[in-house]
């Protein structure tokens, strides 16, 4: 949707309050509730007009940092914090592993077809991001006094997680890129809210109890999001 030189995507929910967001991806979204008119989003947007400039600006300084990675020997590639060089390998019955401070890459033998290799790195994250994640779900759950349904790790979009209504919390498996002090945060965030839906006070001062130094781990993944990327 547009109003006047502000391109927005809108969604409807039973919320009583309005909510504006830039996401991951440069776009501006907005979240109100059912009823309001569409004169009434329209006066939001303008009154958040100076706010919205600020923070696409900030998201074009961000991403002037975003890494297009190459599939070849040398290349670096994140895992939990730390990059590791690529190598190619002959003969390796996983397409990839982490192995001796490398990720090695099974090259495709000769007459089969070659196997995508950002669909192997994917794999990878998803296979170790069900069991990092699970573990530190496991972990915060009780100290936080809740319980989650499931943990499933897949590809989310602009979003580093997400969580539902009947608690199955979702997490994108570029969480494993980033190191686990940031990955805690992001747990600890989607487990607040089985408590909190909103960000509301309530729900920082949930967050501020598990993770005091919180603000610096969201800082970190907000400045170095766009470094999580293959």
């Amino acid at each position: 949707m547009r109003y006047k030189d502000i391109e927005y995507s809108l969604t409807r929910s039973n919320r009583k309050t309005a909510s504006l967001h830039i996401e991951r991806d440069g776009s501006v979204s907005l979240i109100v509730p059912e009823s309001l008119s569409q004169e009434k989003i329209e006066e939001i947007l303008e009154a958040k007009r100076l706010w919205i400039y600020r923070g696409l600006a900030d998201w074009r300084e961000r991403n002037a940092a975003r890494v297009n990675r190459e599939f070849v020997n040398g290349e670096g590639f994140l895992y939990l914090g730390r990059s590791y060089r690529l190598r190619w390998v002959d003969e390796q019955k996983e397409p990839l592993l982490l192995k001796d401070g490398r990720f090695l890459l099974r090259r495709p033998a000769a007459g089969k077809p070659a196997p995508d290799p950002a669909e192997a790195f994917k794999e990878f994250y998803r296979t170790k991001g069900r069991d990092r994640i699970g573990q530190r779900t496991a972990f915060y759950e009780p100290k936080l006094g809740v319980i989650s349904k499931a943990v499933r790790v897949m590809e989310l979009g602009h979003r580093w997680a997400s969580c539902s209504t009947d608690a199955v919390l979702n997490f994108h498996w570029k969480c494993m890129m980033a190191p686990l002090k940031v990955l805690d945060y992001i747990v600890v965030h989607e487990l607040a809210h089985l408590i909190h839906p909103r960000h509301t006070a309530d729900f920082w001062s949930s967050v501020d109890r598990i993770l005091p130094d919180y603000r610096e781990r969201r800082d970190w993944l907000r400045d170095n999001g766009a470094m999580m990327e293959i």
